[in-house]
């Protein structure tokens, strides 16, 4: 970076560093970046520090055209912003840094741990290496009293902004239709989507039994299945592997999202969800589709969040009974009101991320902003289901 600064056209442009450790902080982080589109003061550049699931980070950003700074490299220069969704080695960063979490909330407890920590509002995520950031992104204000009893130093850093995974489902609601052509979806056909996260209380641990359920108890002419695995699966197991393990589920029509693909018009798309307790299952109580849980590790979950709540409220998948019959059973005991009320907590600033995120970051840099604001887009269509099946014998990518 620093050779090749001599050819730039554009020079003396603020630096904003993006602080990529795995493809799912790189979606957080890509929620975000927009709302510095076409502001030519400042030059956005990415970096990618060392972490155990991010080898498929590099992979990802060429994909999107992105300067990449090694880590060694980017820990040696000085910055007039850094955001990053992750703690891991940003303490070594020299610039001003936000944080801010990189899924639904702060629903997961670590397990094991002694005093039952919360991850995402421990001291270690909230001021990494002992730094203190410029600030930390929140998405409610109830998230203030858990910052409180859980690192209380961080307490005066904290901004209530809200959650742009949230606005951004929210906005598009209205192109369920479209995105359920995109997807191939007939008239009547229902669209079935098995989510899971990472972890050995996860889903994925009980796909071997869930899946020729899936298969051979949901009609095909009726039913469409797709799964959604956190990237966290596939980089400690790698793609291939996960590949492996599924596809003779793709060979029967059974579509997985891959994952670098947008899993939120999919999920928008849904007739039913089958999940766990992790992030994406939590935004589906955005979308009006009937829950099915399948397992709800108390000693994984935040007592404090919504997805606490959501353990108590949708019913659980039951070994002993038909899944059509479960799936008719979630439809007709789902209570839109409850649905409504956890949702409710994912954020207080509903509709209003990118206006608040916008405005802190620029603060940070001591810029005004863009006389414009900031508009929630609709996500774009989704591919075919059947670009994410196989019937010649491997799984597509």
């Amino acid at each position: 970076m620093g050779e090749s600064r001599q050819w730039l056209t554009l020079v003396k442009r603020k630096q904003v560093l993006a602080v990529v450790h795995t493809v799912t902080y790189a979606k957080r982080l890509l929620d975000i970046l927009p709302l510095l589109e076409a502001d030519f003061r400042l030059q956005v550049v990415f970096t990618a520090p060392p972490h155990v699931f991010g080898g498929e980070v590099p992979r990802f950003l060429e994909r999107l055209g992105s300067p990449l700074i090694p880590w060694e490299e980017a820990t040696r220069m000085t910055f007039d912003l850094a955001v990053a969704a992750g703690p891991r080695g940003v303490g070594n960063v020299r610039a001003p840094l936000i944080t801010l979490p990189h899924g639904a909330n702060y629903i997961k407890r670590i397990a094991g741990a002694r005093d039952a920590c919360v991850a995402g509002l421990r001291m270690q995520d909230l001021l990494p290496g002992g730094k203190v950031p410029a600030a930390v992104v929140m998405p409610h204000h109830a998230d203030l009293h858990e910052l409180a009893i859980h690192c209380p130093e961080a307490l005066p850093l904290a901004h209530v902004v809200g959650d742009p995974v949230h606005d951004r489902i929210k906005a598009s609601l209205p192109q369920r239709t479209k995105y359920r052509r995109a997807l191939g979806l007939a008239d009547g056909e229902k669209l079935v989507i098995a989510v899971s996260t990472w972890g050995p209380h996860s889903f994925f641990g009980r796909f071997e039994a869930l899946l020729p359920r899936l298969i051979s108890e949901l009609p095909s002419r009726q039913f469409r299945t797709a799964i959604l695995v956190h990237p966290n699966v596939w980089s400690g197991h790698s793609p291939w592997q996960v590949k492996a393990w599924l596809a003779w589920c793709t060979r029967q029509g059974v579509s997985v999202v891959p994952p670098e693909a947008d899993w939120r018009s999919v999920l928008i798309a849904a007739d039913y969800i089958i999940g766990d307790h992790g992030s994406v299952t939590l935004y589906g109580t955005l979308t009006g589709a009937p829950v099915l849980l399948v397992g709800s590790p108390e000693e994984e979950i935040n007592p404090a969040s919504p997805a606490a709540t959501l353990a108590v409220t949708a019913p659980a998948l039951s070994p002993a009974h038909p899944l059509t019959e479960q799936l008719d059973y979630a439809a007709t005991e789902y209570c839109p009101e409850e649905y409504a009320a956890i949702a409710s907590r994912i954020t207080s600033e509903p509709g209003r991320f990118n206006r608040n995120m916008r405005r802190l970051m620029y603060r940070v840099m001591g810029l005004g902003q863009p006389a414009h604001s900031p508009h929630i887009l609709p996500l774009p269509c989704p591919p075919s289901l059947r670009t994410w099946t196989s019937d010649c014998g491997e799984a597509s990518a």
